[in-house]
């Protein structure tokens, strides 16, 4: 389902629709509701661009858990690091 913004709205907010596509799929991506991939795709961005834009905007590319940081403790320890 196509989702439209009128011109108007655009124009208010200061927006071209390029922009808000990236205004959005940075949002979404940031609140882990797309993930990279997805997000450069809506942005029209590839997904090296898309990296870039995140940087800019301070959005973490990889939000690792806590899971995530035992696993990797337990990596280190086997390798005797």
């Amino acid at each position: 389902m196509p989702v439209v913004i009128s011109d108007e709205t655009l124009q208010e907010a200061g927006l071209s629709e390029q922009e808000a596509r990236v205004e959005f799929a940075c949002h979404l991506f940031d609140q882990d509701r797309l993930t990279l991939w997805k997000a450069a795709e809506l942005a029209g961005l590839t997904r090296p661009e898309f990296e870039e834009e995140l940087s800019r905007r301070k959005i973490p590319l990889y939000r690792p858990t806590a899971e995530d940081v035992v696993d990797d403790l337990a990596a280190l320890k086997r390798l005797g690091l």
